[in-house]
């Protein structure tokens, strides 16, 4: 039943999110796919300009430009990495090619040239950007930017022995698909393994691509049976050794569905549930030597969720504090509520009263505050909220209560701007949206939701579920 939830919630949000964008680092602009080219716009004046055109993504010897599926910059904003050529795994399109576009030299460099076409799988930079990690065939590697040099991080990867990413299990019941992490540093790669060598094949029929129906073997715990054990892996990039994470439990009736760097290069922070999902374990381990500590404890009669990754980054634990605490997301006392945690398990209370979090949408540290998405009177509907986040005063509506309905935000990291959509039951499409979060007032008249819906007649539209 859950997994069904978390369907209609993910379609719902493509719905709402369909146009994302991807902010700048100081918030103050965002940059979009437009006519397979990365464009620029400069908040608030709506200036645009061609970062990446299409004449820079022409390999040697071909005549047309790579298609953008997606694009990361490095930290430093000099290099672009471009995803293209895509496959789906499961559900989504998380293989493909990578290309390096150095901005400064205007070089166009494939990354895995050796590797089959459309196997690696989430490259990633190294903070430096001198080289990337990618996934291929169930192997980690790292390649030299310079120099083109790969060097397999594991060697023993297989259909069954899978590192870095995950098999079908992990990914359905707790979303796990990137399954290594550069340290700050970018000495190290934390890594996830999954043996699933001793799940037996669930055999599927592809009636679709053939005149004649044909089984295909998937590995799959059957209710009641062993789940594929899984352990975390810390790699170094010199000498390619690694060391394990000594996190005790049955690694066949656990599972650790959540790992990042614990805002250092010295520690990791794991989440470990067990078999029945009723207990949460939180540790923090040494990655140097794998020494591993339970900071924080978690129990239910019912059911404990994972941890969620609100973010698409890598950063996926919310630290605070300069990495002293950690907010964290419970339903305790029967709401799910947001707290702050200590590394020594010491908690405090964020958001108060009867009502659930949905998603947080902003740490803004720098402001004392954190910004997220509730329904507190009418489950039909969705705001945002701000409040302190040190705890001690209530949360503060941010959406403008006239807009009675969904709303949704993607803030940007200075908390001063926002795209915003908006719906109700009344109209047929979602209203979008850049808006001053602080004066939740867009940033152009002309393309306010207030605006547009001034022009549409709510009666002549049909709503269709």
């Amino acid at each position: 039943m859950k997994n069904t939830i978390k369907i209609i919630f993910f379609l719902f949000s493509l719905q709402s999110f369909a146009q994302q964008i991807k902010w700048s680092k100081d918030g103050n602009s965002y940059t979009q796919i437009n006519n397979n080219e990365i464009v620029q716009i400069d908040l608030p004046s709506n200036a645009s300009k061609i970062l990446l055109s299409k004449s820079l993504l022409i390999p040697t010897g071909k005549k047309e430009a790579l298609d953008i599926a997606d694009y990361f910059f490095s930290e430093d904003g000099q290099k672009v990495l471009i995803y293209t050529n895509t496959q789906r795994v499961w559900r989504y399109e998380t293989r493909g090619d990578y290309w390096v576009l150095d901005l400064k030299t205007q070089k166009l460099n494939q990354i895995g040239i050796g590797r089959p076409e459309y196997s690696l799988m989430f490259a990633k930079f190294s903070p430096d950007a001198k080289k990337v990690a990618y996934v291929s065939e169930h192997n980690l590697y790292v390649e030299d930017l310079a120099s083109n040099k790969v060097t397999p991080l594991t060697k023993d990867g297989t259909a069954r022995l899978i590192n870095g990413t995950f098999d079908w299990a992990y990914e359905e019941e707790f979303d796990c698909r990137d399954g290594f992490r550069w340290s700050s540093d970018g000495k190290n790669i934390a890594y996830w393994q999954i043996d699933a060598n001793k799940i037996r094949n669930f055999l599927m029929v592809n009636t679709t691509d053939s005149i004649y129906a044909y089984n295909v073997p998937v590995e799959y715990p059957k209710v009641g049976e062993t789940p594929s054990p899984a352990k975390i892996g810390i790699v170094n990039i010199d000498n390619q050794k690694t060391t394990w994470a000594k996190i005790d439990g049955d690694p066949q009736n656990h599972y650790l569905p959540r790992m990042e760097w614990a805002a250092n290069d010295k520690e990791l922070v794991v989440q470990q549930l067990n078999r029945k999902q009723n207990e949460s374990k939180t540790w923090l381990c040494n990655a140097k030597t794998g020494e591993s500590k339970i900071i924080h404890t978690e129990k239910d009669d019912a059911w404990i969720d994972v941890k969620a990754r609100w973010h698409d980054d890598a950063d996926g634990w919310e630290w605070i504090a300069n990495g002293k605490e950690y907010l964290w997301m419970s339903e305790k006392d029967g709401w799910r509520h947001l707290y702050r945690v200590d590394k020594t398990g010491k908690e405090n209370l964020i958001t108060k009263g009867d009502y659930d979090v949905i998603t947080l949408k902003l740490i803004d540290e720098a402001n004392g505050l954190v910004y997220f998405l509730a329904s507190p009177k009418n489950a039909t509907q969705k705001y945002l909220y701000k409040v302190a986040i040190d705890g001690n005063s209530d949360a503060v509506l941010v959406s403008l209560k006239e807009l009675e309905g969904t709303h949704n935000y993607n803030i940007s990291p200075n908390g001063k701007f926002a795209q915003h959509t908006f719906s109700n039951h009344l109209y047929g499409s979602n209203f979008n949206e850049l808006i001053d979060l602080q004066a939740h007032t867009a940033l152009k008249e002309s393309e306010s939701v207030k605006t547009k819906m001034a022009k549409t007649n709510p009666k002549s539209k049909k709503v269709s579920f």
